[in-house]
């Protein structure tokens, strides 16, 4: 996969380091990225739904695989919002069937 236009990383933080797309949490790029790693199943979902909601999608890939929002989808399309059918039509336009939620 091409990424296009990937926010540089000195953009993707504020200057208390909380990434652009976390504007509603008090997190910092770090425990970001920590909790995507150790983070259950549900919790990862969560986060990923949430990337997936507030960041542009090129950068949705510089955190995540397809292959992992694939394998996570059933639990995480929940979180995706009015981004939902963004998300279903590009995956699905990539060759990708989606379980239904």
């Amino acid at each position: 996969m091409v990424l296009l236009f990937p926010t540089p990383p000195e953009r993707l933080v504020d200057a208390a380091g909380r990434p652009y797309f976390l504007w509603d949490s008090d997190m910092t790029l770090p425990e970001f990225e920590q909790k995507l790693r150790e983070e259950s199943r549900e919790g990862r979902a969560y986060l990923v739904g949430k990337l997936m909601r507030q960041a542009k999608p090129d950068d949705v890939f510089t955190f995540v695989t397809v292959d992992e929002i694939v394998d996570l989808w059933p639990t995480l399309v929940r979180y995706l919002g009015r981004q939902r059918e963004f998300w279903t039509w590009l995956l699905g336009y990539w060759g990708y069937e989606l379980e239904s939620a």
